[in-house]
């Protein structure tokens, strides 16, 4: 059960990784709040996991919280970059 658990953790955290690599790469405004918003959900897994086999299903709660304030935010940032290119 533990090399599963290492396993996904290892898998969760390269696709973090590439999720911040776009981020910090990407070509368009778009690529990065997306980038931002994959990492944000590759997080809520994180969290979910790491609760689901340290026996702490309060970490849910906690993880869907997060994807409430991650989508939240994604919205916000989208409808401000929106409003700032039909200013220009």
């Amino acid at each position: 059960m533990t090399a599963v658990f290492w396993a996904a953790c290892a898998a969760l955290l390269v696709s973090m990784l590439l999720f911040l690599l776009r981020a910090l790469l990407g070509p368009t405004v778009y690529d990065r709040i997306l980038a931002m918003n994959g990492l944000g959900t590759k997080t809520v897994l994180f969290v979910a996991l790491l609760g689901f086999f340290c026996g702490r299903p309060d970490f849910l709660d906690i993880a869907i919280v997060y994807a409430l304030i991650n989508f939240v935010t994604t919205a916000a940032i989208l409808r401000l970059v929106q409003h700032a290119r039909l200013e220009s």
